[in-house]
């Protein structure tokens, strides 16, 4: 990359005319642009941005409250270079920053992070274009046959009861497990579940296994003393997860 002194005069101004949008406080007005006129460009830019955040984000934002849930979207908006020009991209890019460039400074909850990401999946999964690329029997065996999962689906876990995060409220952490699918009516579904659940959803996810064969292995892996209930319960774990949409159904011919 050039140098700045290296560059053309019109691109070191373009630089920065940008570095002032980005962050005002560290980088000065350039020369010959009015304070009223530069003032619309930078509320202009950054209340698009955090309009965007703040319809993806509304609990991150009650939760840190006006002056923390600022100064992350002003770190955000200085500091992190996106790889989109969506602008409904937007919320991904904040959670990559997140994940990868942000330091949590003092006085920020450590959940800032898992709450960002709990509310970030829904609009992950709403506009999902995922679909099943095999034949599916709506109907078929669970157990003797391979369960095709909802392609829209994301299993997760936590180190926080993110669910439960709420705005002064006290909350430990805790292991948490979330399923979140989109149904047939195109609507987000969010539910707890346990350990064993998340495990099963692990090994069907591949569509590999039987229902019978992913069993088998959760009961082999936990050591328990009889494997058949392992199946029997798994057995009607499998029927409520068709029912409720997060498996579609068996692997068709």
């Amino acid at each position: 990359m050039n140098k700045p002194s290296a560059l053309p005069e019109f691109q070191r101004y373009q630089l920065a005319f940008t570095a002032h949008i980005r962050d005002p406080q560290a980088h000065p007005r350039p020369a010959g642009v009015e304070a009223r006129r530069m003032k619309i460009y930078n509320e202009l830019l950054y209340n698009n941005v955090e309009g965007f955040l703040l319809a993806c984000f509304p609990v991150l934002r009650q939760v840190l409250g006006a002056r923390k849930w600022a100064k992350l979207v002003r770190a955000f908006f200085s500091t992190h270079r996106s790889h989109t020009p969506y602008f409904r991209q937007i919320p991904d890019e904040f959670v990559q920053f997140l994940q990868n460039e942000w330091t949590p400074p003092e006085g920020y909850p450590p959940f800032t992070l898992a709450l960002a990401h709990y509310e970030w999946i829904e609009l992950v999964l709403s506009v999902s274009n995922r679909s099943l690329e095999r034949a599916v029997d709506a109907t078929g065996d669970l157990l003797d046959g391979v369960p095709l999962l909802n392609p829209v689906l994301a299993n997760l876990r936590y180190d926080w009861p993110v669910q439960r995060i709420a705005p002064r409220r006290k909350i430990l952490p805790a292991e948490t497990y979330l399923l979140v699918f989109r149904d047939q009516d195109d609507q987000v579904q969010f539910s707890e579940i346990n350990a064993f659940t998340a495990r099963l959803l692990t090994l069907l996810e591949p569509a590999m296994l039987t229902g019978l064969a992913a069993l088998e292995t959760i009961a082999a892996e936990s050591r328990h003393p009889d494997p058949a209930l392992v199946v029997q319960a798994g057995g009607t774990l499998l029927d409520d997860l068709r029912a409720r949409g997060a498996i579609l159904g068996a692997c068709g011919t």
